[in-house]
């Protein structure tokens, strides 16, 4: 039995995850977070343990104290944090997974290899959509091109999906703000939440896409060096709060406000006045464009459509993969890395396929 502790495990994703691991035979899992009381209730209801953690308080203590095997992060926004939670974890030999999407965060993961490698660890930090599928996604695809020249792709959240704070609070702490890019092979500045485009996914309709600062951004030029353009795009259901996010972006562009991730309860509060207006159906898609073994111009778009509240399940089952493979002994790396590599993109849709989720290729 390994002992799987996951923190934040009663929250939005963690959830999602502390159900899934809580099935598997060879893991005892113990809910964490600092309420004792939410831990407990959701520890009940799937036969777990119930632990109370806090990130910023005495945490390597509480380590020691429950003594995991792997611990699993889910509580961000992972923008404002340091590797306290991963040092800790190395400290006392528990593999450390991270759900974090916080670009510099991710990419950043590296400077704990060696210390990972000599404590014998395994540190991965992006288990979730991105880098992990996104980079699966395109490893899968790579095989088809001769050169993979540009990389345009994009999540379209549903009005009615799970989300706190920590989510909303990470959105907001590069909206409006200049992050880097490649595009026609050259670094260039691009605005959070800016850029405005619409896509019209397969079953969904139109939804609006914006500037979306992720680690893909630092990641996959040096990963796939032909690269020549890499665009991420993230959006919201009702074009109307997308719009207003857009509106709300120029204030930190031009200087009036200084950051919108004070503003996150807030906004988030006003946001869920508006679910009776929505669905629980999300999307993402990949277009990946480049030449073809005869030199040719070659294109292939990726679609996938999470529909009755399905879509957290996209996110975290990076996570539960990795708990699973750790669980049982397949994974024998060690060191500090970010998601990419570790799954295939075969075993991420196949996890996805026992879902209301659903996928095309063309």
């Amino acid at each position: 039995m390994k002992r799987v502790l996951v923190i934040g495990g009663y929250g939005n994703f963690g959830r999602f995850i502390s159900r899934s691991l809580a099935k598997q035979d060879n893991i005892h899992l113990v809910v964490a977070g600092r309420s004792l009381s939410k831990a407990q209730s959701l520890a009940e209801e799937i036969n777990a343990e119930a632990a109370i953690v806090d990130i910023h308080d005495d945490f390597d203590i509480r380590l020691r104290e429950i003594e995991p095997d792997i611990v699993i992060h889910t509580s961000g926004p992972f923008q404002s944090q340091g590797y306290g939670v991963a040092e800790a974890c190395i400290e006392c030999g528990a593999h450390y997974i991270d759900l974090a999407d916080g670009r510099e965060f991710v990419s950043g993961i590296g400077r704990l290899d060696q210390r990972a490698k000599q404590a014998g660890t395994l540190v991965v930090s992006g288990a979730s959509s991105v880098p992990c599928l996104t980079s699966a996604l395109i490893d899968g695809y790579r095989g088809e091109f001769k050169v993979l020249e540009s990389l345009d792709y994009g999540i379209t959240t549903a009005q009615k999906t799970t989300r706190g704070v920590a989510t909303t609070a990470a959105i907001l702490s590069y909206t409006g703000k200049s992050f880097k890019t490649l595009v026609d092979s050259e670094q260039k500045d691009v605005y959070g939440w800016q850029g405005l485009r619409a896509r019209k996914y397969s079953g969904l309709g139109w939804r609006l896409l914006g500037n979306c600062n992720v680690p893909d951004l630092d990641l996959f030029p040096t990963m796939y060096p032909e690269l020549k353009t890499v665009r991420f795009y993230a959006g919201l259901e009702l074009p109307f709060i997308h719009v207003s996010l857009w509106a709300l972006s120029w204030l930190v562009r031009i200087g009036l406000v200084r950051s919108l991730e004070p503003s996150a309860p807030i906004l988030l509060k006003l946001s869920f006045l508006f679910d009776w207006l929505g669905s629980a159906n999300s999307g993402f898609h990949m277009k990946l464009t480049g030449k073809g073994e005869k030199d040719e111009n070659k294109t292939i778009c990726f679609e996938l459509i999470a529909r009755g509240g399905d879509g957290p399940f996209i996110p975290c089952m990076p996570a539960i993969l990795l708990a699973k493979k750790l669980a049982d002994n397949e994974i024998k790396d060690v060191g500090a890395t970010p998601c990419v590599g570790i799954i295939t993109k075969s075993e991420y849709l196949e996890a996805l396929g026992e879902l209301d989720i659903s996928w095309t290729e063309s």
